[in-house]
């Protein structure tokens, strides 16, 4: 019997994408066949990025094709998972009135499910409350689910054969896979990961101890290619037929931690021109163990209940359905309400938004920020601290795509969205530095780096790693004490270390192309940017930031980073338009770009004249501490003194307005400023500390408009910012690059703290306090397990409450409905993010500033804000 009511009368079509199980399982796949169903599988897994550049990626990346309901459906039978909040969680919104009739009528009629089978709020409230007495008293089945063979027979046997493969799987891809943290390497790192595994299991009897006796016979015996290996051992298992690539998605699945990091790796290797399939390797190793397995422990009768079971139930997978069905509406409901206060609250914003300013005096101070969410609060402190300042909001990579190569270093970090590959490279040098000082400077910078391989080998080594301790380790007594106080830092700024506190003020980005070696006895390379090539990125940064005219005498970039130690995920609190790094780097080459005579001549060839006292000046915002940092201020002309000097003071002011801001959500509301300063400089110091700050937990909106519509308007550091005007835009193309760039971008940020907190024992990284780094890649919880991704439960819970809503990102564009769809028709990519549901899509119109909903090509509804 259906715990709920069933929503329809007739079962629901199958929907795209969605392979029935087939009774039908036997018969063997042509080579074409096996590799387009293997394919099928692997593109449904997600990049995952490494920890020294995590960023924020949409972990449903691979089922963009699929609607948001089937993907729903995928998640709960494939990976185990689930896509929505429990029934309890829609029920306390709708006790709490944050959810209303209103809003269920409407996610009722916008999944166009009205009609003979319409329900009414009321019986929506019963079904919801059937539910959730169902979930609170354990009646809730688990719906239909694919099985793999260690699945099953844990399920059934009380077994945990899935926690062994897991721990065996995870530890050979984490000596494969290792990029410096071990001290012993795997002796078959440069063989294909399939071909390394079968070495490695040769040797390795804890299968064998554990109860699969005769794997490494059976390893050895299978073939040495992974797509015949497959083959073989699909054969051997009886596995063939329409539901295959769903089983093998749910084998990826399994190992879904280092299915997404390789994934990454493939995707990498794709952008250098290369072509991997590493994740075929994978799934030839999983399958692997199913299959010893299926030689010794289960027997004959358990392989065919397993296959019985693949099959699956009718009734279970419509009742299933009608579960997620209802889900959907809550859940849409619970997305509605929080866009009608979203545009209530425009709509309260300043009238005529986008007509020019009515002062035409000139600024003293342009701020250009991140779109991030957390440059919201603190531009809208900095415009507050002084009339005479404007702010911006454009992505913090500031258009320029780059390596940025840190001085004495061969290689360097991509500094731009991971979507585009870095165009050009920049490396650093020390100010007024003749040779001989630079060698110095390199030389000593090396030998402290040596000196601290060496030592952390000492302190590392099988032989002396014990004697250490006894030696050493009461030597640390006092820096243990400080450390923990907060008092000093465990570790240096990875861009300062080995470099003198008066070096490091010296050094610059080097911006003009020039050919050079970047170390002794390496290849000579080519380092900078060709001039043509910088007016080009210059004018396209301005239009793209809505900068082309009314120049103020100073203009910041203001790139963003956070400051944490003890912080696996630190990249992940950076610069995400930076490819996970701080934004310095991008601001002071834009800077150094914009303040060059000669680029400022080329613009003025493109129509973009630069008044010849206009500065731009680089800045970072700490978004831990608030506190922003001006660089290279020894450059500017004297007489922007006293203009610098009220920028700095106008900055200390909005920081510290921010920190009283965000004071409640850490739990230091109850101090007064100048203890809230040291409070907050003391968490990003503080290895123990879990949340040194929140991240871009709460991000719900993207708005692409100008500054006037959402001047004034408190968003709570829920909104990103994009600088857009329409008119400036005649053509369509800085409205094309937003939607296709810093929009998608965005989503993907909301998508993971979204699948973060509707179900982090899939898509995020658990308990952060009991991480373990593994191959400097990503982390285990505790010291085994498959590889975690995702976000730590800490970055969007409290301990009592959510920090982070789970909703769909709202975009609202301040532009025509025919520019507008013209982006979407041009771009298939992107009209699957809005046609299947992955965000919801809103129109500011310019004239009247009335929101309007994308239904579809040439259908817009109004939006009305709540009562």
């Amino acid at each position: 019997m259906s715990i709920v009511t069933p929503l329809f009368r007739e079962a629901h079509p199958i929907r795209a994408g969605w392979t029935p199980i087939s009774k039908h399982i036997h018969g063997r796949l042509s080579r074409i066949e096996l590799e387009r169903t293997i394919h099928a599988a692997t593109r449904r897994i997600a990049p995952f990025w490494p920890l020294q550049h995590f960023v924020a990626v949409n972990p449903f990346m691979g089922l963009a094709d699929h609607d948001f309901q089937t993907a729903c459906e995928l998640i709960s039978c494939n990976g185990h998972g689930r896509m929505l909040m429990p029934a309890s969680f829609y029920a306390d919104q709708l006790a709490q009135g944050v959810v209303t009739d209103v809003d269920l009528t409407k996610a009722f009629e916008l999944l166009e499910q009205t009609g003979p089978d319409s329900r009414t709020p009321a019986e929506l409230r019963g079904q919801l409350q059937l539910l959730s007495e169902a979930e609170k008293s354990e009646q809730v089945g688990s719906g239909h689910r694919l099985y793999t063979l260690a699945d099953h027979a844990d399920a059934t046997t009380g077994s945990q054969w899935m926690s062994l493969i897991t721990d065996e799987i995870s530890k050979w891809c984490a000596a494969w896979c290792d990029e410096g943290q071990s001290a012993w390497r795997m002796p078959w790192r440069m063989l294909p990961l399939y071909n390394a595994w079968k070495r490695a299991s040769q040797f390795d009897r804890n299968p064998e101890i554990n109860g699969l006796s005769g794997f490494r016979d059976l390893v050895g015996s299978l073939p040495e290619m992974p797509l015949e290996a497959i083959d073989f051992i699909l054969d051997k298992l009886e596995l063939h037929g329409p539901h295959l690539t769903d089983l093998l998605h749910r084998y990826l699945l399994s190992m879904a931690g280092w299915a997404g990091w390789i994934s990454f790796a493939e995707q990498e290797a794709a952008m250098r021109g290369e072509s991997r399939d590493r994740l075929t390797h994978l799934l030839a190793i999983r399958l692997a163990y199913d299959y010893a397995l299926a030689q010794g422990p289960i027997m004959d009768e358990g392989l065919c209940d397993w296959r019985r079971s693949l099959v699956g139930n009718k009734a279970e997978r419509q009742r299933e359905r009608e579960r997620l069905d209802l889900l959907n509406i809550l859940h849409l409901a619970y997305e509605l309400r929080g866009q009608r206060e979203l545009v209530a609250c425009l709509a309260a914003g300043p009238i005529g938004a986008t007509a020019e300013p009515t002062s035409s005096k000139r600024k003293t101070a342009q701020a250009v920020f991140c779109i991030d969410v957390r440059s919201e609060i603190f531009r809208r402190a900095l415009e507050t601290s002084s009339p005479e300042l404007e702010t911006l909001g454009f992505a913090g990579f500031f258009g320029f795509p780059i390596e940025y190569i840190p001085l004495g270093h061969q290689h360097g970090s991509a500094q731009c969205p991971v979507l585009i590959a870095p165009r050009y490279r920049i490396r650093e040098s020390v100010a007024d530095a003749d040779v001989a000082e630079l060698r110095t400077i390199l030389h000593r910078r090396w030998m402290r780096k040596r000196l601290n391989r060496l030592w952390k080998s000492f302190k590392t080594s099988a032989v002396s790693c014990f004697s250490y301790v006894e030696i050493a380790g009461l030597l640390f007594g006092v820096k243990l004490v400080t450390d923990s106080l907060g008092l000093t830092r465990p570790v240096a700024r990875p861009g300062t270390a080995g470099l003198d506190p008066e070096v490091v003020k010296r050094v610059r980005p080097l911006v003009n192309r020039q050919r050079g070696r970047l170390l002794a006895q390496t290849p000579v390379v080519e380092t900078g940017i060709a001039l043509k090539d910088r007016i080009e990125l210059a004018a396209n940064a301005l239009r793209g930031m809505g900068l082309t005219e009314g120049f103020a005498r100073l203009v910041l970039f203001c790139g963003h980073g956070s400051s944490t130690v003890n912080n696996p995920y630190g990249s992940g609190l950076d610069c995400g338009a930076c490819g996970g790094h701080s934004g310095e780097a991008n601001a002071r080459v834009a800077a150094r770009v914009l303040n060059d005579r000669d680029v400022r001549a080329g613009l003025e060839s493109r129509g973009i004249i630069i008044p010849d006292d206009t500065w731009f000046v680089a800045g970072l915002h700490d978004t831990t501490t608030d506190r922003v940092t001006l660089f290279d201020l020894d450059e500017a002309p004297d007489d922007l003194n006293r203009d610098l000097s009220d920028l700095q003071t106008w900055l200390t002011r909005a920081g510290q307005l921010t920190r009283q801001e965000r004071a409640e959500s850490l739990g230091l509301g109850s101090l007064a400023p100048a203890g809230l300063t040291t409070a907050v400089q003391a968490r990003s110091h503080d290895w123990s500390e879990v949340r040194p700050e929140w991240g871009l937990a709460g991000n719900a909106a993207f708005i692409a408009a100008p500054r006037g519509r959402t001047r004034g308007i408190s968003l709570e550091g829920r909104a990103f910012l994009h600088e857009y005007d329409y008119r400036l835009d005649p053509e369509g193309s800085v409205l094309s690059l937003i939607m296709t760039a810093p929009m998608v971008v965005a989503s993907w940020i909301n998508l993971q703290y979204y699948a973060s907190t509707v179900d982090n024992r899939l898509f995020g990284s658990g308990n952060k306090v009991l991480h373990n780094v593994v191959s400097t890649l990503g982390v285990l919880e505790g010291n085994g397990g498959d590889l975690r991704v995702g976000l730590p439960w800490q970055s969007v819970h409290d301990g009592r409450n959510w920090r982070h809503e789970p909703r769909r990102l709202t975009v609202l564009i301040e532009a025509p409905a025919a520019a507008i769809e013209l982006v979407l028709k041009q771009h298939a990519e992107v009209m699957q993010l809005v046609d299947h549901h992955w965000l919801h899509l809103l129109r500011i119109d310019p004239d009247q500033g009335q929101c309007h909903r994308y239904r579809g090509i040439g259908r817009w509804e109004p939006v009305s804000a709540p009562s």
